[in-house]
């Protein structure tokens, strides 16, 4: 299963690489896109869900990296205006 990394910029200017195990998150975010920092956490929980189903439909088991990228991801964003401006920076 191909993997994907994506980066972004947060609303204080620093930037996250991120990681879904799926290619799934294509879907969810383009580059050059941007959304709230309270959109950004929906979509990546969505789109990091559906990926680490697809690989428990492939190899039978969830992918914790996924878990672990939404963890994650919900961590730095509390740091960050919920009305803030996150930016896709490449995908």
């Amino acid at each position: 299963m191909p993997s994907i990394n994506f980066t972004i910029q947060l609303p204080d200017g620093v930037t996250r690489e991120c990681y879904s195990p799926s290619t799934v998150v294509r879907t969810y975010f383009q580059k050059g896109e941007e959304m709230t920092v309270t959109e950004f956490v929906s979509r990546s929980r969505e789109a990091l869900t559906e990926a680490s189903e697809r690989v428990r439909a492939k190899f039978g088991f969830y992918c914790t990296s996924a878990s672990a990228q939404i963890s994650d991801i919900e961590h730095f964003s509390r740091n960050q205006p919920p009305e803030g401006t996150v930016r896709i920076l490449s995908i």
